[in-house]
């Protein structure tokens, strides 16, 4: 079998930022998978809070320059670039002005979580695919991590399902945590949308809130792995949700967590 060849798209990672386990899970599996004979590519968020130069980021201006389309608005997409100390990986950082200056992840400093949430990962996940796109590269896997990356995998089977590069993407989605509280616009659907995509196809988001990410990522990704710190409530939604297509996996025991994703990995792409 030729190398697998998987996407990484998570709202952090380690060196570049932490704000919870899923940052060293996604430091650490990639670099796994690399060593088993993988192709692997990273795509997070340039939060403000990512220091350019003790990172080295630097654009890519050939990658740069889309522009991403939210709503009524379109907004140009930036990628940026830097490496991992001590490993042979790469990390492309989806930037844009409005969306990632601040120096805060998803809350100001008041802990007021901030009202463009939505926009900032509908830009997000319309970059991620834009990126990949312009890198002229077909993943055989999109692993997404957490609600902020929970619209890709119905974007690959909706507007991007007839794209050469996508048509045998599989994609995994990786829940861990509890979320937030937050309830966004009654726009949030109409931002959501690109070609192929109507309100039906968007139904499990009506709810316009933490559950309805996660509910849009377990219905469109092909496998769902959940993490076992996840709250009652949301344990027992996934469990309504996706217990057919449903891994848990214990991001704290990294190997064990390595080899059942080597697994789920190898037999999605059959």
């Amino acid at each position: 079998m030729s190398k697998l060849r998987i996407l990484y798209v998570a709202s952090e990672i380690n060196p570049f930022l932490q704000t919870s386990e899923v940052a060293n899970f996604l430091r650490t599996l990639p670099q796994a998978m690399q060593e088993k004979g993988m192709e692997i590519r990273i795509l997070v968020p340039r939060f403000g809070l990512i220091n350019e130069r003790k990172n080295r980021l630097h654009e890519v201006v050939r990658l740069s320059g889309i522009n991403i389309a939210v709503g009524e608005e379109e907004k140009p997409l930036v990628i940026k670039v830097a490496s991992i100390p001590n490993a042979k990986l790469q990390v492309y950082f989806i930037d844009n002005e409005d969306y990632f200056q601040r120096k805060s992840v998803f809350h100001d400093k008041q802990e007021k979580f901030y009202e463009d949430n939505d926009e900032r990962a509908i830009f997000f996940c319309k970059g991620v695919i834009e990126t990949v796109k312009k890198l002229g590269w077909a993943p055989d896997i999109v692993h997404c991590n957490d609600w902020m990356t929970s619209l890709i995998p119905m974007y690959l089977k909706t507007t991007y399902k007839n794209d050469p590069l996508f048509k045998e993407t599989k994609t995994v989605f990786g829940i861990y945590s509890n979320g937030f509280s937050h309830t966004f616009g009654d726009d949030l659907l109409n931002k959501v949308k690109m070609v192929d995509i109507d309100d039906t196809i968007l139904a499990p988001l009506k709810s316009k809130d933490f559950t309805g990410f996660i509910k849009m990522g377990m219905e469109y990704a092909d496998t769902v792995i959940k993490g076992n710190d996840v709250s009652a409530e949301l344990n027992q939604l996934i469990e309504d949700f996706s217990k057919d297509k449903k891994f848990e996996i214990s991001i704290e025991e990294e190997h064990q967590a390595h080899e059942e994703l080597y697994g789920i990995y190898t037999n999605l792409a059959g």
